[in-house]
């Protein structure tokens, strides 16, 4: 049978998601609790792959397997064996044709930043700390060229394995609660360091570094050199993902706990 279980994650004391020989991954830590539950070993696939320090409150994953747990089982047992920073909030059996990637529509990410003149102690692995003032409005105005379908090839990563550059960005929203700057984005996908590479273009026009126009003559020159800095992986997080109903995933949006 095939399961999907619901994951949330702080990635700062992670290597990223996959696995790797000799470091400590969250793929690892799931993979090893769940063989624990299931009496067997357990292989998972991911909706999305994070980097290190990347969090998720909404990852999806699935895994196969021949033996018969309740999904309380599976959730609770995962839970009893994993570490503080990984958690299972959900698990429910799904038809053989759900893929956690692949049957995907669309994703969401957020990235946070703390924006004022000293740095957070409480907060430091969960944002992004930006002493410089920061114009949200101007981010948000400059941000609207990226919405639709577009070749985001000055947004990816040099190393993004992608085949194609094509994407298509549903939503993007800059808002601003007290000392806290927010970018969300929504898309059918990402490309490698595309969330980062979008909001180290925006607070360099939030700033004043560069114009609003600068965001898309960034996107038309497709070229990764003229996109400016990668933002720092800290402040970024996989919020949720979209499926079609009939697979009966449940809606992260009911179930967020980063606001917004």
């Amino acid at each position: 049978m095939r399961i999907a279980l619901g994951v949330e994650y702080s990635g700062s004391g992670f290597h990223g998601w996959q696995w790797q020989e000799g470091v400590r991954s969250v793929q690892g830590e799931l993979e090893q609790a769940l063989s624990r539950v299931a009496d067997r070993p357990i292989r998972v696939q991911c909706a999305g792959r994070t980097d290190a320090g990347v969090h998720a409150t909404g990852q999806v994953v699935h895994f196969d397997v021949d033996v018969f747990r309740p999904q309380r089982a599976w959730i609770l047992g995962a839970n009893v064996n994993l570490p503080a920073d990984v958690n299972v909030l959900w698990a429910r059996q799904v038809a053989m044709e759900f893929h956690a990637r692949y049957a995907a529509t669309g994703r969401t990410y957020r990235y946070e930043i703390l924006n004022r003149m000293t740095r957070s102690s409480i907060l430091r692995d969960r944002v992004v700390w930006f002493h410089y003032p920061l114009d949200e409005q101007r981010m948000q105005r400059a941000g609207q060229c990226l919405v639709g379908e577009h070749d985001f090839s000055s947004f990816r990563a040099q190393a993004c394995q992608a085949k194609s550059p094509l994407r298509e960005v549903r939503r993007l929203a800059v808002s601003r609660f007290g000392q806290r700057v927010a970018i969300e984005i929504e898309a059918n996908g990402f490309l490698h360091h595309m969330v980062r590479n979008i909001a180290g273009v925006l607070m360099t026009i939030g700033r004043g570094d560069q114009p609003e126009a600068w965001a898309r003559e960034v996107l038309e020159t497709r070229d990764r050199a003229q996109g400016g800095v990668t933002a720092p992986p800290q402040g970024l997080y996989l919020l949720g993902v979209d499926y079609p109903a009939v697979f009966g995933i449940p809606d992260w949006r009911q179930q967020r706990v980063v606001p917004g």
